[in-house]
């Protein structure tokens, strides 16, 4: 029975959406609440560990949107500032032009599927993504492509990096349960995140009904207007204030990686690395750098803040509002229905690690929650032998992120984003999502025929 309400109250969602046209951060507390009020009738709601009544139903709202802001809402805010003042400095399309000419028009999709590879390794989905969009939307406009055609490979490759790599909060929460070695999973990882993430952003735009989707770039999202030679920073001054953010984070995680542990100087990187302080400095950076440096007033910089900010008010909203969605499902009991129904099931541990995370990932939405659940369930199979536990972590992992719909807060980020009516973006995000995860599964089933356990 849980199941088929989590179904009901996704395709409700959709009706709301696509055929009442009602406003997506409206529907989804709507639906959120119809769910809350179906789990207190069948007395499934429970509220810190105990059961709850009605009036548990707008405090797991508020706390499902306050959990999933306090850690989106900086780091799309920010990045949506750092993202329009590189835009509207000219920084944006220096390195736009620049890619064109290394890659050719032609070859902007790898240019994408490269620029995501290096910025998402070590980097949060989410927090890549507003990094690398500004340069894809000025892609789109100098080269006259497509949005989808060019920012499609760019979300699918990024995707691929945060679903297998460590130190990706995934791969690397699992490898504890797991016992797993972080280094050896990063090594195996690799070895199938690159073919099956560059496979799938290359192939995804040139699907007919991708190619039917043709949205337009969000209005306020970037600089509408055309930089001479002489207006823009040079490269290296884009590519410097751009990667700021990339190198703290990055730095943080591989030192963390190298030598974990405390100390002072410890303390200062793992600071320094986390993504809401990364991007402050890296905008107070860019406000000197790209401001008052090259002639432009402190008002000019903090009007284009402004309106990187306003651009993002309704995209915040609703991706708060997936995560309230998110937090009532799981409060419905759904993954501990879920958790219950799979434990005894007598299956390979890899295909079962991965087969519950994707229950988990469709039924709740949230990656974390399906893999940290799968993971538990899994792990005393793992301990017993038989499978490699680095295997095991990429196998739950990847799981994690098939069917990527309208319960992940992800998905309405990527809708947003892209200005994308609800179904076309099931079409893209959830197709791309899954098919990514059976490629990962059958590239960890076939490096188990060589990786011992």
């Amino acid at each position: 029975m849980p199941l088929v309400i989590v179904a009901l109250a996704v395709v409700l969602l959709v009706l709301l959406m696509t055929r009442l046209k009602l406003n997506g951060f409206v529907a989804l507390l709507l639906v959120s609440a119809l769910v809350g009020l179906w789990a207190v009738a069948t007395g499934n709601l429970t509220y810190d560990g105990k059961s709850a009544g009605l009036e548990a139903i707008p405090s797991l709202i508020e706390d499902g949107l306050g959990d999933q802001l306090s850690s989106t809402l900086i780091v799309i805010g920010l990045g949506a500032m750092i993202g329009r003042v590189l835009g509207d400095a000219g920084a944006a399309q220096r390195i736009a032009l620049s890619l064109t000419r290394a890659f050719g028009e032609r070859g902007v999709q790898w240019a994408m599927i490269v620029t995501s590879v290096i910025i998402g390794g070590t980097m949060f989905y989410e927090v890549a993504f507003i990094i690398i969009v500004p340069v894809a939307f000025t892609l789109v406009r100098t080269t006259g492509k497509r949005l989808m055609w060019v920012a499609l490979p760019m979300s699918i490759t990024l995707s691929t990096m945060h679903s297998f790599l460590p130190p990706h909060p995934g791969p690397t929460a699992v490898a504890g349960l797991y016992n797993a070695s972080i280094g050896t999973t990063l090594l195996l990882g690799l070895l199938i995140a690159l073919p099956a993430g560059a496979l799938i952003a290359m192939v995804w735009p040139r699907l007919p009904f991708v190619r039917r989707m043709n949205p337009s770039i969000p209005s306020g999202l970037v600089s509408d207007k055309e930089f001479t030679e002489d207006e823009m920073p040079s490269l290296a001054l884009s590519v410097v204030i751009a990667m700021i953010p990339v190198v703290l984070i990055a730095g943080g995680a591989v030192y963390d990686l190298a030598a974990p542990g405390g100390g002072a100087l410890a303390s200062v990187i793992t600071f320094i690395g986390e993504p809401t302080v990364a991007l402050l400095i890296s905008l107070v950076i860019a406000t000197w750098a790209l401001g008052p440096r090259l002639g432009h007033s402190l008002t000019e910089v903090a009007s284009s803040m402004g309106g990187g900010a306003k651009a993002m008010a309704m995209i915040i909203l609703v991706v708060g509002a997936g995560g309230a969605f998110k937090e009532v499902l799981t409060a419905a009991g759904v993954g501990d229905y879920i958790a219950d129904l799979t434990s005894g099931w007598a299956v390979n541990p890899l295909v079962l690690a991965w087969l519950i995370a994707v229950i988990l990932r469709i039924a709740l939405g949230s990656a974390t929650v399906a893999v940290s659940t799968a993971a538990g369930i899994a792990a005393p199979l793992v301990a017993a032998g038989g499978v490699s536990p680095e295997l095991a972590v990429l196998a739950t992992a990847c799981g994690s992120i098939a069917f990527s719909h309208v319960n992940d807060p992800g998905f309405w980020l990527f809708k947003e984003y892209f200005n994308l009516d609800v179904t076309d973006a099931i079409k893209a995000r959830t197709t791309y999502t899954t098919v990514l995860a059976v490629l990962g599964l059958g590239g960890v089933l076939l490096l188990s025929l060589v990786v011992p356990a």
